[in-house]
């Protein structure tokens, strides 16, 4: 195992904000974002503290020399189990946001799903936003299939194909390489669905216990096979960190 340095003084098990200005440093769409999915999630939804296992709410470790901090920040609401936050820096090279809305499983609401990964130097290389579907036949429920359509045409310039496992992800994913002057709409993209998710969350009454659970799970079965993910936990903090912090922390069920 290479350096690694989990500050336990630092771990949130709250709703508390980060204990860090690690939001500062990082690439402003980032920082944009970050303070766009917060105020959503206060305006349209009843928050109160979640849990966070311990040790996974802050830490800090070593990727080829460089510093690499993981902050993470978690609700949850009567229709949420858990509403993820998750902010990384590796150095100077690589800023992360990582976003998921997981519901309770007897809500039949997609799951939210957004990251952006890129650098204040080079700019934002990725950045994706998604409704995925947690039914059996992997379709959005209808209010939310009419509420996207409605939405503004958009066009990026360079649009990103999902990974193979990406069956997922809804007709509706916004994967892109934004140039510097799309930055702004595919923020405005990340706030209308936000506004969509949370509004229909907020009017969404429970059915039978666990009905969505099986989608949910596949959800984070499929997003668990990302490789570039885990072979960046695995070489900065081994192989059973990273598969605890994949399981329990990003994609648990």
């Amino acid at each position: 195992m290479t350096d690694i340095n989990v500050d336990l003084n630092k771990t949130s098990s709250d709703n508390s904000a980060p204990t860090s200005d690690l939001r500062s440093h990082q690439h402003p769409l980032i920082q944009k974002m970050a303070e766009a999915i917060e105020a959503s999630w206060h305006k349209y939804l009843d928050l109160s503290p979640y849990q966070i296992p311990e040790g996974l709410g802050y830490v800090e470790g070593k990727l080829e020399g460089e510093r690499l901090v993981i902050e993470n920040v978690c609700y949850q609401t009567p229709q949420f189990r858990k509403l993820h936050l998750e902010l990384a820096q590796v150095g100077n090279n690589l800023d992360i946001l990582h976003c998921v809305m997981f519901p309770r499983p007897e809500y039949g609401l997609p799951i939210l799903g957004a990251d952006l990964v890129g650098s204040k130097k080079g700019g934002i290389s990725a950045a994706i936003i998604d409704l995925s579907p947690v039914t059996l036949d992997r379709t959005l429920p209808d209010v939310y299939t009419q509420k996207l359509q409605e939405l503004p045409p958009h066009s990026f310039s360079q649009v990103r194909a999902v990974p193979e496992w990406g069956d997922i992800f809804s007709p509706f994913c916004l994967f892109i390489r934004p140039g510097l002057e799309e930055e702004e709409q595919f923020l405005a993209r990340v706030n209308q669905y936000l506004a969509i998710h949370c509004t229909q969350a907020s009017q969404s009454q429970p059915e039978a216990t666990g009905t969505y659970l099986p989608g949910q799970q596949y959800y984070c079965h499929k997003q668990q096979q990302n490789d570039k993910t885990r072979r960046v936990l695995e070489k900065a903090f081994g192989q059973e960190w990273a598969e605890n912090y994949m399981t329990q922390m990003l994609f648990d069920v």
